[in-house]
C-alpha cells in the first residue's frame, strides 16, 4: 500500500500497484486510458457520403487550393503529438516503449485540462539526428509538438533543431513546463516575503533539462546573473570550467561573472531562494539555516524531494514547494502545458516565445490573490476551473504581440472559447465514464 499521508492539509492518497494496473486496463471497449471518438455522426448513407467518399473530395480540393484551410476542415489545428524516444522516462531511465503509459497519461491531461487532442508517440530512435528526421516527417499532421522524457543533452539539441525547422510550436515540457510553473511559484513567494527579483540571491541545484531552463527563466524575469549560481555535481558553473557541455557553457555566459568555484553548501549560503531540480536528499538543514530570513526552498525532485518540507521548515524556511501532490505548494508542469498549448493553437502560433512562457507564468501566479497568499498556498491547483482559460488567453495575446501568431483572436475570445471547450469535455466524459467503470458487466455475445 502506498500512502501519501501528511500534515499539510493536502488529500491523503492511498493506492496499491494493482490499483494502478487496473486503472490502465479493462477499460471498455479496450485497454489503456485514451480513445478516439467521432465529433460528427455516421448513422446513415448521407453521413457516410459527407464523411468519406465521394463527399470528402470537396474538402480535399478546398485544402489543396488553400493550404491554411487544413485548419478549417480538419482537426490538425487542435492536435499535439506527445513524443519521446523513451530515453529518460520519469525516474525509470531508458525504458523505450515501456514509457507509453506516461505519454498516454500526458495526452489525457492535455484533453481534460486544455481540450487539446494529444496523441502519444514513442519513436524508437536513440540517435538524435534520426529522431529529428522522424519527427520532421510526421510534424505536418499536428498543430504542435510536445517533447517528453528525452535524455540530456540530446533534449536541448532536439528541441532547438526542430523548433528552427518546423512552422509549428515545439516545446520540451521537461524544460520549459517545469520552468514556467517554477517561475509562477517564485513570483507569488516573493510577493509574500516582500522581495524583488532584482535583489534576491539564488542557487539552483541541478543542471539538467529543468535546472538549466529554470535558471534562464529566472534571469529573464529579472534575477541578476551575479546573484545566481547553478550547481552540478562538480560545483558552481562558470565560464571556462571543466566538465561543461555547450548548454552549461551557454548558461555560464549569463551567471557567476567572478567565476567562483563553489560547492552546493557554499552557493546556498546567504541565498533567498534555493531550487532543487536534482535528486533526493541533496539539501541539508544546515544549508537552509545558512539562507536569509524568509527563505524560499523549492525541492522539486520527484518522487523524493531534495529535502522533506517539515525538515526545511524546522531549519527556518518560510516557504517550501515540492513536485508532489501530497504536500502543499506543488510545483508541477501540469499547471503549464495544457494552457500554453491551448493559447498557442488558438492563434496558430509558429513557435513558443520567451514572452509567451513568461505570460503563462504570470497567469498561473495570478490565480492566487494577495489575500489568499500564505506559506502553504503560493500556487493554484491544476483543477482550478479558470486557470487554463486565463493562461491560454495570456499566451495567445503574447503570441500576437510577438508576431508569431497566424490568426488573430481577442484575449476575451480565447478565454471564453477555452472555458466552453473544457465545459464540453467535462459534460461529455461525465456521460461516458460511468458506463465503463465495470466492464465485467458487459455481456459478450460469444
Amino acid at each position: 500500500m502506498v500512502n501519501s499521508n501528511n500534515s499539510t492539509g493536502q488529500p491523503d492518497v492511498k493506492y496499491t500497484e494493482q490499483d494502478v494496473l487496473d486503472y490502465h486496463s479493462n477499460n471498455f471497449p479496450g485497454n489503456g486510458k485514451i480513445e478516439i471518438i467521432s465529433k460528427t455522426p455516421v448513422t446513415n448513407q448521407r453521413d457516410l457520403t459527407l464523411a468519406y467518399s465521394p463527399g470528402v473530395a470537396d474538402a480535399c480540393q478546398a485544402i489543396q487550393a488553400n493550404p491554411m484551410d487544413l485548419y478549417k476542415y480538419t482537426n490538425i489545428g487542435n492536435t499535439v503529438a506527445v513524443i519521446t524516444n523513451g530515453t529518460r522516462v520519469l525516474g525509470l531511465g531508458d525504458i523505450g516503449m515501456a514509457g507509453y503509459p506516461v505519454m498516454e497519461g500526458k495526452s489525457i491531461l492535455f484533453k481534460a485540462l486544455g481540450s487539446v487532442d494529444a496523441f502519444p508517440l514513442v519513436i524508437n530512435r536513440h540517435n538524435k539526428e534520426e529522431f529529428i528526421e522522424v519527427v520532421k516527417t510526421i510534424a505536418p499532421n499536428f498543430g504542435g509538438i510536445n517533447l517528453e522524457d528525452i535524455q540530456k543533452p540530446d533534449c536541448f539539441y532536439i528541441e532547438r533543431t526542430l523548433d528552427a525547422a518546423l512552422d509549428i510550436p515545439v516545446f520540451h515540457d521537461d524544460q520549459w513546463g517545469t520552468a514556467v510553473v517554477t517561475l509562477a511559484g517564485v513570483i507569488n513567494s516573493l510577493k509574500l516575503v516582500g522581495k524583488k527579483f532584482s535583489d534576491i540571491k539564488v542557487a539552483v541545484n541541478g543542471s539538467g533539462a529543468s535546472g538549466i531552463a529554470i535558471s534562464h527563466m529566472l534571469l529573464d524575469a529579472g534575477v541578476k546573473g551575479s546573484n545566481l549560481n547553478s550547481v552540478d555535481r562538480n560545483g558552481a558553473i562558470f565560464t571556462g570550467r571543466d566538465n561543461m557541455d555547450e548548454y552549461k557553457d551557454e548558461l555560464s555566459q549569463r551567471i557567476n561573472p567572478n567565476k567562483e568555484s563553489l560547492s552546493l553548501a557554499e552557493a546556498t549560503e546567504g541565498c533567498d531562494l534555493l531550487i532543487g531540480a536534482s535528486g533526493p536528499g541533496l539539501f541539508t538543514q544546515d544549508m537552509v539555516r545558512s539562507m536569509t530570513d524568509d527563505a524560499i526552498v523549492f525541492a522539486i525532485a520527484n518522487p523524493v524531494p531534495e529535502i522533506m518540507p517539515h525538515l526545511a521548515i524546522e531549519a527556518g524556511a518560510k516557504i517550501v514547494g515540492t513536485g508532489r501532490s501530497d504536500f502543499a505548494n506543488q510545483i508541477n508542469n501540469v499547471l503549464g502545458f495544457p494552457g500554453i498549448f491551448r493559447g498557442t493553437l488558438d492563434v496558430k502560433a509558429t513557435t513558443i516565445t520567451k514572452n509567451m512562457k513568461i505570460a503563462a507564468a504570470n497567469a498561473i501566479a495570478s490565480r492566487v490573490s494577495e489575500e489568499e497568499l500564505s506559506p502553504n498556498h503560493i500556487i493554484t491547483s491544476p483543477t482550478d476551473p479558470l486557470l487554463m482559460p486565463l493562461e491560454a488567453s495570456a499566451v495567445a495575446e503574447a503570441a500576437m504581440q510577438d508576431g508569431v501568431a497566424r490568426f488573430s483572436m481577442s484575449k476575451s475570445e480565447v478565454f471564453d472559447l477555452t472555458l466552453k471547450r473544457i465545459e464540453y469535455y467535462n459534460a461529455t466524459i461525465a456521460k461516458l465514464v460511468p458506463s465503463r467503470k465495470n466492464p465485467s458487466s458487459v455481456t459478450s455475445s460469444s
